[in-house]
């Protein structure tokens, strides 16, 4: 049965999902939002040997072992047979600096390598073109296989035997063969040499990214594979951030609840650059950083911002659902595509103003903001003071209705509130004073309509009864302070409705879908935050520890979780999971100075 114990190979340009069983499930190409060319993830049982995989099989198979190399993007199986052969297989895509300028092609790589005995493997390549719905025409060369569909071009150069790959014959590996899959594109080199210096340059290149991370003293190898994760889900040539690598994994079994992740959402900005900022990984951070203030800056003639963008910044994101592939475990629909583009969702221009502030508060950047750009800014913080007591879609993009949700209010405040900040460090006397005054305003007007006499605590929605795990927030956007007794009464109100056993629940009513199965995982880790702010340590690391607990074997997480089981659900790797994850450990740990 498939399941979502897999790792994660890439090199910001594409990303490849691998089973334990060296099979590559999932891989879009060109880039991350291409299609699918390895799709068995979401493949019917009947269509497991048809089109859309990529799997190397030793013949007597007996055990398997599997683990990343240290502090790098490169994964190494090793499979044993019934009578002692070994083979490795190394799978990575190549990331590295080469003539002045950053390599990382639209290129898979695997080298397959006997370590001993007489090992007879099987190498099955079958990639699939239209989501799963035909098999791309091949045309052969002297070293290559060329598959050719409507949209793209795939090469497969090896030294392997072409009738062996083409035809899927089992055949015995003597040394080394390596496999490099990507645009077609002729390799003149020795395939086999490409390939070694290739790994020793990526394995180089992800040690270095490594080596200059800001990372706990605790903790370590998990926040180092959740920052690896992270780096994996940017897209290097414009600078965003994806969601998750895969569309229609399903939040819980047969839910419904099914939608691509594979673009770029303004609200996780804040909580990114965050995390890229304890680690120190100022270079992706400026780069999204550019991402995100080029699609605010661009905006629309009305001022309005969408809370979802391609990851080249289109905003058109029209939602179809493809027939090709039956979804994981048979669940469909597939989706391509999200119609949250449409949604009015009001929290977006915090998130974009928010994420901005850096620009002007970090000196490690290259770029600074100044007054040009904190104008542009300004219209959206004017949009925010506008409609932060309207109904919107709110943060978990409900589609059947729409509320003034606490979370989009608070957002806009905090619009409102870093113009201020932006204003006074570029000495705009007046404007610091205008935006105050909004940011004031907004406050005001939240704590009068989202409060709860009845609960003693602030909620989900102006003049509503219900809790959101967004509230567990308002300390860490800054609206409430840490010792504001109503900042302990919303946790309480949190806890009380929304904790399930080690887990909080986004909300517990009804949405569109019904009531949600499975809990979202970063809003456990948003409880953690709000319990180490109000100093409940020894709680906040135990259920830390629980959620690190929590990851596949690689250390990877996605965006549900089965609280009964444990069980991994929703699109994988979850950006915001991983990144729940770096910045929980940036609190809770002992100081690097006072560790021994």
């Amino acid at each position: 049965m498939k399941s979502l114990d897999l790792a994660l190979i890439g090199n910001c340009a594409v990303g490849a999902l691998i089973d334990g069983a060296t099979e590559i499930v999932w891989a879009c190409m060109p880039r991350f939002d291409g299609d699918p060319v390895f799709c068995s993830l979401l493949s019917d049982a009947a269509g497991a040997e048809g089109q859309g995989l990529y799997r190397i099989d030793l013949i007597d198979l007996d055990r398997i072992e599997q683990s990343y190399v240290e502090n790098t993007a490169i994964l190494v199986t090793r499979l044993h047979d019934l009578h002692g052969g070994v083979i490795e297989v190394t799978d990575f895509a190549p990331r590295f600096v080469q003539y002045d300028r950053l390599f990382c092609p639209a290129m898979l790589i695997r080298r397959v390598r006997r370590l001993t005995g007489s090992p007879r493997t099987r190498i099955v390549l079958k990639p699939a073109c239209d989501y799963g719905r035909n098999r791309p025409q091949t045309t052969v060369g002297s070293h290559h296989i060329r598959f050719v569909s409507a949209d793209q071009v795939l090469r497969l150069t090896t030294d392997a035997s072409l009738t062996a790959v083409e035809e899927g014959l089992a055949f015995f590996l003597h040394d080394t063969v390596t496999l490099i899959l990507g645009v077609d594109e002729t390799i003149a080199d020795s395939v086999g040499r490409l390939g070694e210096r290739f790994l020793g340059e990526t394995t180089a290149y992800w040690q270095q990214f490594v080596r200059y991370l800001g990372i706990p003293f605790e903790w370590q190898e998990a926040v180092i594979r959740a920052a690896i994760t992270l780096k994996l889900n940017t897209y290097e040539d414009t600078g965003a951030i994806i969601a998750a690598m895969t569309t229609s994994i399903p939040e819980a079994s047969a839910s419904g609840r099914n939608w691509d992740y594979r673009f770029c959402w303004l609200r996780d900005g804040y909580f990114v650059v965050n995390a890229l900022n304890r680690l120190g990984a100022t270079t992706t951070m400026e780069r999204y950083l550019a991402f995100v203030v080029n699609v605010a800056a661009a905006g629309t003639p009305d001022g309005v911002l969408q809370p979802v963008y391609a990851i080249d910044g289109n905003a058109q994101l029209d939602e179809r659902e493809e027939a090709g592939l039956a979804g994981y475990r048979g669940m469909g629909p597939v989706r391509v595509g999200n119609l949250a583009y449409r949604q009015v969702q009001h929290d977006v221009y915090g998130s974009a103003i928010l994420t901005a502030t850096h620009v002007f508060f970090d000196r490690r950047l290259e770029r600074r903001g100044e007054e040009r750009l904190f104008r542009r800014l300004e219209s959206l913080g004017e949009k925010a003071a506008l409609v932060w007591d309207q109904p919107d879609a709110g943060l978990w993009e409900l589609r059947g209705k729409a509320q003034v949700h606490t979370f989009s209010a608070v957002m806009c405040w905090a619009a409102c509130d870093r113009l201020a900040m932006i204003a006074a460090s570029l000495h705009l006397v007046e404007r610091a004073t205008y935006w105050t005054g909004q940011a004031e305003r907004i406050h005001r007007g939240i704590c009068a309509s989202a409060w709860s006499q009845q609960r003693g605590s602030f909620v989900a929605c102006f003049g509503g009864e219900f809790m959101d795990a967004s509230l567990l927030l308002l300390h860490e956007l800054g609206f409430l302070e840490a010792d504001d007794p109503r900042f302990a009464a919303t946790v309480a109100a949190v806890e009380k409705d929304l904790k399930r056993g080690e887990y909080i629940f986004r909300y517990g009513e009804a949405d569109d879908f019904g009531k949600p199965e499975n809990a979202f995982v970063v809003c456990t880790f948003w409880y953690i935050y709000a319990l180490a702010a109000l100093e409940r340590m020894d709680e906040a690391r135990a259920l830390f520890e629980h959620m690190l607990a929590c990851r596949n074997r690689h250390g990877l997480l996605a965006e549900h979780i089965d609280t009964s089981t444990g069980e991994p659900w929703g699109n994988f790797p979850q950006t915001y999971s991983m990144v729940g994850l770096i910045n929980a450990a940036m609190r809770l740990s002992r100081r690097w100075d006072r560790a021994f």
